[in-house]
């Protein structure tokens, strides 16, 4: 399953989005159940949410 979770979870309650992967709390419970097209329609919204919140990236480095 495709996720855009980085495994940094952590709310920001003002603007109710997920520091590490910018989705919102109802966007993270409903994952599991979503199809692909669906994921794929918020994972493509990422990038201009976290830019319109002004939610800084998070570098995470590789695991080894």
């Amino acid at each position: 399953m495709n996720t855009p979770c980085i495994k940094v979870c952590q709310m920001d309650p003002a603007k109710g989005v997920c520091i590490g992967c910018c989705r919102t709390l109802d966007e993270i419970a409903r994952w599991g159940g979503m199809t692909d097209r669906e994921r794929e329609t918020i994972i493509s919204a990422l990038n201009e949410r976290r830019k319109a919140l002004n939610v800084p990236e998070i570098a995470v480095p590789p695991l080894a």
